[in-house]
């Protein structure tokens, strides 16, 4: 087994050096957990770009929901997203889905255009699709997506470990070739079985913070994570 991908959410610089020394590989940028992480600022993301050098992926989304409200919005995020290129940022988090849970095309390939490459994440909005193949086949092939971070289920992970794991037997069909980034209610006792199935990149908020979301990331934690995977790496 290939060592796996940790990744951690960061809201700025302190919690991205506490990430950081507890040994995460990348980080994810937000703002207002409270709506379920929004766009941070140009400022924060320079603070934390400052202040570490691992990898950043930058969230692009303005408004609570996985939709975007209407064309001036989506001006806006594409505003966001052309600033912080500007500042520095390399990658990117989004995900958007029309009234139907269908990908919306519309608002993923502006933004896409504005990105011009950059690596990105197709974020929770996924485990909200009415078809989760279908927006696997809308979304192939679009410049830059490597990366779905999904549950596997709107409602966690501990309901989504049958679906990730029969999605991890299928890398390499048509749609499968991004990465399966595990995220959204994970817990350290899933992890065994996500890494028998062959899942390799992991994402975790909550569950390195012991204070909750008005706390910091605890290096301590980040730690205890690390070696869980490193630990199950070396089996």
């Amino acid at each position: 087994m290939s060592r796996p991908i940790f990744e951690v959410i960061a809201l700025g610089a302190e919690d991205a050096v506490a990430a950081r020394d507890g040994g995460a590989d990348r980080l994810e940028l937000v703002t207002d957990m409270a709506a379920d992480g929004l766009t941070p600022s140009r400022a924060t993301f320079g603070a934390i770009r400052a202040a570490v050098e691992i990898p950043l992926r930058v969230m692009l989304r303005l408004s609570d929901g996985f939709g975007v409200a209407d064309a001036r919005e989506l001006d806006a995020l594409c505003e966001a997203a052309q600033g912080l290129r500007a500042e520095g940022a390399e990658e990117f988090v989004l995900g958007f889905l029309d009234a139907g849970g269908h990908a919306d095309l519309e608002a993923v390939h502006a933004l896409v255009d504005v990105l011009d490459g950059c690596r990105w994440t197709f974020h929770r909005a996924f485990d909200r699709a009415a078809d989760r193949d279908a927006v696997r086949l809308q979304l192939a092939g679009l410049p830059g997506l490597d990366t779905y971070l999904t549950a596997g289920s709107a409602d966690g992970v501990t309901t989504g470990l049958p679906v990730l794991c029969a999605e991890a037997a299928r890398v390499g069909e048509p749609g499968y070739e991004p990465r399966l980034l595990v995220g959204g209610g994970l817990l350290l006792k899933h992890v065994p079985r996500l890494r028998a199935a062959g899942l390799d990149a992991f994402h975790v908020g909550g569950a390195v913070r012991p204070a909750g979301w008005a706390g910091p990331v605890s290096p301590d934690a980040v730690r205890e994570w690390r070696a869980a995977l490193d630990t199950l790496q070396e089996a």
